[in-house]
């Protein structure tokens, strides 16, 4: 591929995982345009211009189109007017990883209708609600527990477990009200009883095979990532079904990029579970992690650059950096303290404003063991207080 640089990018969606995109992406000379709801979101911080839009308003989406021309749009949410990447592909941009993709993971019904009816893949059992009524029924027929979540919602914002009736419209509500977009339904999905979740990073070349990072453990806490860690402890025959899953969807969404693809792993099989077409949180380990971390790793597949190699640097981890209460003005205590260990690095987002639990940074570590690792990045995240 006789590629030059630099190209320009659209980046839809300008938070942490934008923020680090943007960097490996000018790393290369390349020129970003960042977009978000509201102003100086993390990844405009750093991007070379900025818009504040809606990007479910379509008008406002064809305005920054027509505006900056950009080679690429990289979405990097849910909560876009799909349907207008649908038509700027037509006029010959590139939307990462296609636009059909796009359209298809932004909401979780369509990517759980793709694996399980059309491509035959083990999930969970799963059941749709458009009202509080509709919830209560599915529920009770698929039996407690369960978890319900938003069809839309970014980071697991607005999933719960539900462990019996009396609980079904605490979970609707708490649904609703994390969820992005105009969508007003849930998914209600039976509780697998799992031993580990993992996320497998894969990346799907345009005229290369495509490859995987190692798999990656994680922790949830209603439904938002806690803490990560690589590699996760899965066996080999696992891992194969794994890797054949996520290839299996990705073929079947086509396009250029990286895919977050999650899985629930038992003692016997890997049930997959969602999938994002692009950078994870989870991933964000591999900042340390990895000789490429994931952003790299993103920006080379779309852009069609070779990947020689994905090297496991040493076992590593993350912990994420939470606010506890509302803030207009972000400052952070106890930096100093999170970096006097060895192979510990920081990650603050500069978000403009805080709210209780809100992700605000990410503490990254190396250990000799993953166990080490854990207990070391952990601590690191402890000692960074938001004030």
């Amino acid at each position: 591929m006789n590629l030059t640089l630099p190209r320009k990018f659209l980046l839809l969606g300008s938070g942490e995982l934008g923020k680090e995109f943007v960097i490996a992406a000018q790393r290369l000379g390349n020129y970003i345009v960042a977009v978000d709801r509201y102003a100086n979101a993390p990844a405009m911080q750093v991007a070379d211009e900025c818009e504040v839009i809606s990007m479910l308003n379509g008008d406002d989406l064809e305005a920054v189109v027509q505006k900056h021309q950009p080679g690429f749009i990289i979405p990097e949410i849910e909560a876009i007017r799909t349907e207008k990447l649908l038509e700027f592909e037509q006029r010959g941009i590139t939307v990462i990883p296609t636009a059909k993709a796009t359209n298809f993971t932004m909401n979780r019904d369509r990517i759980r209708e793709l694996a399980h009816n059309q491509l035959g893949i083990r999930t969970a059992k799963y059941a749709y609600a458009a009202s509080l009524d509709e919830l209560v029924e599915s529920s009770q027929a698929i039996g407690f527990p369960n978890v319900v979540k938003p069809i839309m919602s970014s980071s697991g914002k607005g999933q719960s477990v539900v462990y019996q009736a009396d609980e079904v419209k605490t979970a609707w509500d708490y649904a609703i009200k994390n969820s992005r977009g105009d969508s007003q339904k849930v998914i209600v999905e039976e509780f697998i009883s799992f031993e580990t979740e993992i996320t497998l990073l894969t990346i799907k070349q345009w005229n290369a095979p495509t490859i995987f990072c190692p798999a990656i453990g994680h922790r949830q806490e209603n439904g938002d990532y806690q803490e990560s860690w690589q590699p996760a402890e899965i066996t080999d025959k696992l891992l194969t079904e794994a890797q054949a899953i996520a290839q299996k969807v990705t073929d079947a969404l086509g396009g250029a990029g990286i895919f977050g693809v999650e899985f629930f792993v038992t003692k016997d099989e890997v049930i997959f579970s969602e999938l994002s077409p692009r950078p994870h949180d989870t991933g964000m380990v591999t900042l340390i992690s990895q000789n490429l971390n994931e952003f790299e790793l993103h920006l080379r597949a779309v852009l069609g650059l070779p990947i020689p190699q994905i090297d496991l640097l040493a076992p590593s981890a993350s912990a994420v950096i939470l606010a506890h209460e509302y803030a207009d003005k972000i400052y952070y205590a106890g930096v100093a303290d999170a970096l006097a260990e060895k192979d510990v690095d920081l990650r603050l987002f500069g978000k403009p404003d805080a709210r209780p639990g809100r992700r605000m940074g990410v503490a990254l570590a190396k250990g000799d063991t993953v166990k080490v690792a854990r207990a070391k990045a952990i601590k690191a995240a402890s000692q960074v207080k938001v004030v």
